[in-house]
């Protein structure tokens, strides 16, 4: 089952997201903490907003993302973290997940969705190429940390 995620999900959508950074060999990089991650996503300016997928009651998978402003294209989604759970991948639930987001931006008009994916993860690059999503090798991820 594949729905809207709700306030009392974090927890679990912490968990997956403490997966992921393990398997991309960062767990140290998640900082994030539960209070910060409800109330941004549920508290009085939510940032972001998510999907889950449901299996048997237990959320194996999520996508969690949000509306961001292009100046050369207008409103986009980002999609932050598509993830599901090592036991329960090549199971569909992936695609499910993406393809939900992807109707979500063609029902609201928007001009793309657009997202990161590591040069080593070829099972995730495999992924996106089966819907002819755009590889862009010439930008370079810059942040300011806090």
């Amino acid at each position: 089952m594949i729905r809207k995620a709700k306030k009392e999900d974090c927890q679990r959508i912490l968990e997956l997201i403490h997966e992921l950074a393990l398997y991309e060999k960062a767990p140290e990089e998640v900082t994030v903490t539960l209070e910060e991650m409800e109330d941004a996503g549920f508290g009085k300016n939510p940032v972001w907003e998510a999907y889950v997928a449901e299996v048997e009651g237990v959320i194996q998978g999520i996508a969690l993302y949000y509306v961001r402003y292009s100046t050369w294209k207008g409103r986009r989604i980002y999609l932050e973290d598509l993830i599901v759970t090592e036991e329960m991948r090549g199971r569909g639930i992936g695609k499910l997940l993406f393809d939900k987001v992807v109707n979500e931006m063609k029902e609201k008009k928007y001009s793309g969705m657009v997202w990161q994916v590591l040069e080593w993860n070829s099972p995730a690059i495999n992924f996106y190429k089966k819907y002819n999503a755009s590889f862009d090798p010439e930008w370079v991820n810059v942040s300011i940390n806090n």
